[in-house]
């Protein structure tokens, strides 16, 4: 087993890593009334073997970014309610990122805050989503829109279910992993070629993935400062997933974002030519889309002036100038953004 402490407002809380833990799920210690909530895919899966073994209700969501909203959040509170649960008690989220947030989201409101384990079974809600306390739904105009600060009691990751996960998901998570690798760890991008089926090399390239996070929320809990390197490729991605209606899977707008971002930090003079090509040729290993196909690039940039990054309607982008040298850059010209976007069409 792998345990990384987090140092958070509010309380410090443990990341375990080990396979088999959903099996082993009645020595979790959890405290009161438990409520597990989870997706119609996760549930038939693990979601009612691990209801069992807590003696807990399950809510389930639709499955899909698309349910990420407050109206799934009002569903999740009446059946909180139904469910008996008190200011005692926990809601576990089990499931990938889109759970984890809205999950989250439900446990840092309801009765004004309720106890909150984390338990993905998705590469990118592992090394991602679950770690660091952001949680948080959409709104019609945007990703993430409406959230808030909710640190987990405890993270739970079991790498066994990353054996179920399919293949298109797996590479969503290489995504992130890919992600961390360009902000603080190049070890990562020779790891992201491991087979998903390993659970021992999957389990360590969670680690060392969660790691890298870990040691960035530490430093910036509420994204002041250094935290929003961890946006990198988002602004770019956001932006696809809501031009496209949510027919782009998160991570694979991420691959492709990361890929912008790289193209826009060129044209800024900040990084060569070698820096989008190493982010290329990994994207094409681990089969993550390159280009942005049929999207309209000006659709895309009037997407963008909704995100959180942007301040004063001026744009911010995390951009480098070479791998594990991150930095904000703000005021882009949109003749530039556009320029970029059109290169990747």
């Amino acid at each position: 087993m792998a345990a990384i402490r987090v140092t958070a407002p509010g309380g410090d809380y443990d990341i375990l890593i080990e396979p088999g833990l959903l099996r082993r799920a009645a020595s979790w210690g959890l405290r009161g009334r438990v409520v597990v909530i989870t997706n119609t895919t996760i549930a038939p899966l693990y979601g009612e073997s691990l209801a069992r073994q807590l003696d807990a209700a399950v809510l389930t969501m639709p499955d899909g970014e698309q349910y990420k909203t407050l109206e799934t959040v009002a569903e999740l509170y009446a059946g909180c309610v139904s469910a008996g649960l008190d200011r005692g008690g926990t809601v576990v989220a089990l499931g990938g990122g889109v759970v984890g947030d809205t999950a989250g989201f439900v446990a840092a409101t309801y009765m004004r805050g309720v106890r909150l384990v984390q338990v993905p079974t998705s590469l990118l809600a592992m090394v991602d989503s679950s770690v660091g306390g952001k949680v948080g739904v959409d709104l019609p105009q945007g990703k993430n829109l409406v959230g808030a600060f909710k640190q987990p009691d405890k993270v739970l990751v079991d790498p066994e279910t990353l054996t179920t996960l399919p293949e298109r998901e797996w590479r969503c998570g290489l995504a992130e992993v890919i992600k961390h690798g360009l902000l603080a760890d190049p070890e990562l991008l020779e790891m992201a070629s491991c087979s998903q089926n390993n659970t021992q090399q999957a389990a360590e390239l969670v680690c060392r993935a969660v790691q890298v996070k870990v040691d960035v929320v530490q430093q910036d809990p509420f994204e002041q400062s250094i935290r929003a390197h961890l946006n990198l490729g988002h602004t770019f991605a956001h932006a696809v997933e809501q031009v496209s209606s949510y027919r782009w899977p998160h991570g694979e707008a991420v691959g492709v974002g990361l890929l912008a971002a790289g193209r826009l930090s060129h044209k800024l003079g900040l990084c060569g030519t070698d820096l989008t090509e190493q982010i290329e040729t990994i994207l094409q290993i681990v089969q993550l889309p390159q280009r942005l196909g049929n999207l309209d690039p000006e659709l895309l940039y009037e997407a963008m002036h909704t995100d959180k990054k942007w301040q004063n309607g001026n744009s911010r982008f995390v951009l480098l100038r070479g791998v594990g040298r991150a930095e904000i850059v703000k005021d882009v010209a949109p003749e530039v953004i556009i320029a970029t976007l059109k290169e990747l069409q």
